[in-house]
């Protein structure tokens, strides 16, 4: 791939993970790389583990002048022409007969609104320097329903449609939007999950490629749409899940069985 130097990036939630691995993938291509998110902590560990060559500025993408902030810290490190909205989470989880509707709102909030915010200021900034990419990091939870996750895949889902909906009115500024959807992913989200016992034996039988994917490879397809070689490419959403998407949703029913009752799960 080519070079980015004289470019700069703005990774949300780029302290662990996928955004890390992002962050150290646009880096090593030269990019002038801005992580944020919400813990200072992790932030400055992240800046440490990738040689000191980033920067980081706190911010809460939920918040307007917050993520705003972000985006300008990130632009006066050089020409901005990429961003990786890939913070998100969740605290909803549990059937829907007895969801905490809180968790939901908070979760919507946090994928939904959070993701919108990043597109509203990552794409002036963009536009104003001459065009750039902002590439979305989803689930494949938006796409095969995960059984008893809450609003996490029902938030994902609508980032989804913010990806095309932002690609198809922001393509005159010459701003492109894309989007990803990992498997599952060996992060700190999935600890325990992705090393071994029946749910990761049944994701493992969902997927061609029977493997647990590592946050690189999810780096790489964000990599591709971030740069100039993906210039004719938006609007899509990329599946990075070792072909997951063409099987079914991963059944949890061992861990959620002992978390809820029968009648909250609806069995008999």
């Amino acid at each position: 791939m080519s070079s980015l130097e004289g470019t700069s990036a703005l990774v949300t939630g780029g302290g662990s993970g996928i955004g890390l691995g992002c962050a150290a993938r646009l880096l090593a291509d030269g990019a002038a790389v801005t992580i944020c998110g919400r813990n200072e902590d992790r932030l400055r560990g992240a800046v440490e583990e990738l040689g000191g060559e980033a920067d980081y500025v706190v911010a809460d993408i939920t918040d307007e002048e917050q993520i705003s902030a972000a985006v300008a810290h990130a632009a006066k490190r050089g020409t901005l022409r990429s961003i990786v909205a890939n913070a998100g989470g969740s605290t909803s989880i549990g059937p829907l007969g007895s969801l905490d509707t809180e968790a939901w709102r908070a979760t919507l909030e946090l994928n939904a609104t959070g993701t919108m915010l990043t597109i509203k200021h990552g794409s002036r900034a963009l536009a104003d320097a001459g065009g750039g990419a902002i590439v979305v990091v989803s689930s494949i939870a938006s796409s095969n329903t995960h059984r008893w996750f809450g609003a996490y895949g029902v938030s994902k889902a609508a980032v989804d449609h913010l990806v095309q909906l932002a690609a198809d009115e922001l393509g005159p500024f010459q701003v492109r939007v894309n989007g990803v959807r990992p498997g599952i992913t060996r992060t700190e989200l999935v600890a325990g999950i992705a090393d071994t016992g029946p749910i990761l034996e049944d994701y493992l039988s969902c997927m061609p490629l029977a493997r647990v994917g590592e946050p690189e490879d999810i780096a790489e397809a964000v990599r591709f749409l971030a740069g100039p070689e993906s210039s004719w490419i938006t609007g899509q959403i990329i599946n990075v899940d070792g072909g997951h998407h063409l099987r079914r949703g991963p059944d949890y029913s061992s861990m959620f069985a002992d978390m809820f009752t029968d009648r909250d799960l609806f069995k008999n």
